[in-house]
């Protein structure tokens, strides 16, 4: 296997095509991890969640790191990490034309929504569902790396 960097327009061809990654987080020194569906546009990725853990801790500090990836086999695929910055997008007439953009760019992915929506029962009880919440990811650095297999190479 040979790994590689990617530029830059092809880790955003990756996002582009993706519409799945992994968003960590941290406060107070402890990383949270969770997955994300999202839609890539002009240098931001948008994405929609209900109020909770990550929400919260993304709002003391803003600083996330996003990874998404092709997987092809063991010996091919290509990863993208993103670091980044998180801005809510509050249901305020502000910003009423940035969420209509997030909704209209997520709704082209099947039930993107759903995540945020699903009934989930935590310690045997229903979870509540949360107030709706908008955001976007700020894209400050990016980078990528593709493996292919060695007899590709020659």
């Amino acid at each position: 296997m040979f790994i590689e960097n990617i530029s830059r327009q092809a880790s955003i061809d990756l996002l582009a095509r993706a519409h799945l990654a992994r968003l960590a987080c941290v406060r107070g020194g402890q990383p949270y991890i969770f997955p994300l569906s999202f839609a890539y546009y002009e240098d931001c990725l948008y994405a929609y969640s209900t109020l909770g853990l990550k929400i919260t801790w993304m709002r003391a500090d803003p600083r996330v790191c996003i990874e998404a990836d092709e997987l092809k086999t063991r010996e091919e695929w290509t990863t993208v990490i993103v670091i980044g910055r998180y801005e809510e997008l509050p249901d305020t007439p502000e910003f009423r034309d940035l969420r209509n953009r997030a909704y209209n760019l997520l709704r082209r992915t099947p039930v993107w929504w759903e995540p945020g929506y699903a009934k989930t029962i935590v310690d045997g009880s229903e979870r509540p569902l949360g107030e709706a919440v908008y955001f976007r990811v700020h894209i400050e650095q990016i980078s990528g790396r593709r493996a292919v297999p060695d007899k590709a190479l020659g």
